[in-house]
C-alpha cells in the first residue's frame, strides 16, 4: 500500500482519534500530522505483523499520549464540529452529548472507546494499548454501561 492510499484512507480516523485525546481541532491536527510524518519515515521498516491500521493508530496512540504528557493540558467536553461528519439533524444531539461524555473519560477509555466507534478489531484495539482481549471486552463493556447511564441520567 503505497502511502498515499494509507494518508487518504486513515487521515480522518486519526484526526478523530487524537481529537478525543485533546479536543483541540489545530492540535489534534499537528498531531495527526506527526503521526504521518512517522509513518512515512517508518513505513518502509513495517514488517506486516499486525495490520497497517493497527500500527498507525499505536503511532497515534504514543504521538498523543506523548504531547499530553508534555503539555499537560486535556480539555475535557464537547469535540468541535469539525471531527463530526454530516449527520441527520434529529440525531444530532445525541451524537454531540455521546462525544461530551467520552471527553470527560480518562485518556485511555477515550482512546478505547474512540477506537471502538472507528471499527477497529477488540484484538487491534488490545494490540495498540497493550491490553490482553478479554481486559479489553471488558473495558470496552464498562465503558458503554457508563455512558448509557449518562445518558440516562440526562434525560
Amino acid at each position: 500500500m503505497s502511502f498515499e492510499n494509507i494518508y487518504e484512507t486513515y487521515w480522518g480516523n486519526v484526526y478523530r482519534i487524537c481529537m478525543g485525546y485533546v479536543n483541540d481541532a489545530d492540535w489534534a491536527k499537528d498531531i495527526a500530522q506527526e503521526t504521518f510524518i512517522t509513518v512515512w519515515q517508518q513505513l518502509p521498516a513495517f514488517r506486516n505483523e499486525s495490520s497497517v491500521g493497527t500500527w498507525i493508530f499505536r503511532i497515534a496512540s504514543n504521538h498523543c499520549l506523548r504531547q499530553i504528557e508534555k503539555s499537560r493540558r486535556i480539555p475535557s467536553g464537547t469535540i468541535p464540529d469539525q471531527v463530526a461528519e454530516p449527520i441527520a439533524p434529529d440525531i444530532e444531539g445525541n451524537i454531540r452529548l455521546l462525544y461530551k461524555y467520552i471527553g470527560e473519560l480518562n485518556e485511555t477509555d477515550r482512546l478505547i472507546i474512540l477506537l471502538e466507534l472507528e471499527n477497529v478489531k477488540q484484538a487491534e484495539i488490545a494490540g495498540i494499548l497493550g491490553l490482553s482481549e478479554s481486559n479489553t471486552r471488558v473495558r470496552i463493556y464498562r465503558i458503554k454501561e457508563k455512558l448509557s447511564q449518562k445518558f440516562k441520567s440526562n434525560e
